[in-house]
C-alpha cells in the first residue's frame, strides 16, 4: 500500500504524505515514493509547481522509529534519493503544514519555496535528545535563515515550537488559519504556476547556485554522522525508551 499520493491539476503536482494511524511517519518506502514523486514532477512538462502536504491534522510526525530500528547497519537508505532531488528541485515547490512536523517533517521545508503553516501546527528537531545529529542541511540552512542562537536553541534543545516561532525563525511564510490552510496553500501554488516558468526557474536557481555546492558537502557529512549516531549506545538507549514510552537515561554512556 502507497502512502504518498501524487496527482496534477491545472499545471500543480499535489504530493500527499498520507499515513493517518501512524501520524505520517515516513518509512523507507515513502522516502522512495516521495523521491519517485518528485521526479515525476521534474520531468512532467506540464507541472509547473509542486504542492507538497499532509493531512488537516498533521504534516508527518518524522521517521518511522521501528523502520529505522530494523535496517541492518550499511544497508543503504532511500532517504538519501530525496536528499538528492528536492535540493535539486528546478520548479516552485509549496507546503502546506498542519499538526506535528517533527525532524524530516521541519527539515525538508528548510527545501521548499513557500511554506503556510496552520496555526496550530507544531514543530520539532528533536535529533540531539535521540542521540542523532540534524539532518538536510539543517546545520547549514537553519542558523543562516535563523541566526545562530536561534538555530542553537532549536537544534540543540531539540525541544518544539510554535507556528509562531517558526515563522519568526524564517522557516515558513505565514501562519494562517487551520480551515483555510489548504486554500492559502493552494492560491500561492496557482500564482506561481500562472507566471512564466522558465523566469521562475532561472530565479529560483540564481538564489540558491551560490551555496548549492555547500549544501551538498553539508548533508553528506550529516548523512554519514547520521548513520554512524544510529549505532551509539545513546542512540539505542534513546529510541528503545521512545518506543517503551519511557524516560531516557544516558548517564552511564
Amino acid at each position: 500500500m502507497s502512502f504518498i499520493h501524487s496527482t496534477v491539476e491545472n499545471r500543480v503536482a499535489r504530493i500527499e504524505i498520507s499515513r493517518p494511524e501512524k501520524k505520517n511517519a515516513l518509512t523507507g518506502e515513502m522516502y522512495a515514493r516521495l523521491t519517485e514523486a518528485f521526479g515525476a514532477a521534474a520531468r512532467d512538462p506540464q507541472v509547473r509547481v509542486v504542492l507538497l502536504h499532509g493531512s488537516r491534522e498533521c504534516f508527518t510526525s518524522g521517521n518511522d522509529v521501528s523502520d529505522f530500528l530494523q535496517r541492518k547497519p550499511g544497508e543503504s537508505s532511500p532517504v538519501f534519493g530525496l536528499f538528492q532531488v528536492l535540493p535539486a528541485f528546478e520548479k516552485p515547490v509549496v507546503a502546506a503544514v498542519a499538526g506535528p512536523a517533527v525532524g524530516i517533517g521541519t527539515t525538508l521545508l528548510l527545501h521548499c519555496d513557500l511554506v503556510y503553516a496552520a496555526s496550530d501546527a507544531r514543530f520539532q528537531l528533536p535529533f540531539v535528545p535521540l542521540g542523532i545529529v540534524p539532518e538536510f542541511g539543517s546545520t547549514l540552512l537553519l542558523p543562516r535563515l535563523a541566526g545562530y542562537q536561534r538555530a542553537a536553541k532549536l537544534l540543540l534543545l531539540g525541544q518544539p515550537f510554535t507556528a509562531q516561532e517558526a515563522l519568526e525563525a524564517g522557516i515558513v511564510t505565514a501562519v494562517v488559519a487551520k480551515e483555510s490552510l489548504f486554500e492559502e496553500a493552494g492560491k500561492a501554488a496557482a500564482s506561481l504556476a500562472a507566471l512564466p516558468r522558465e523566469s521562475l526557474r532561472l530565479t529560483k536557481r540564481l538564489m540558491k547556485q551560490g551555496q548549492a555546492k555547500e549544501l551538498q558537502a553539508q548533508i553528506a557529512e550529516e548523512g554519514r554522522l547520521f548513520v554512524e549516531r544510529l549505532a551509539s549506545p545513546e542512540a539505542k538507549e534513546a529510541m528503545s525508551a521512545f518506543l517503551e514510552k519511557r524516560k531516557p537515561d544516558f548517564s552511564r554512556l
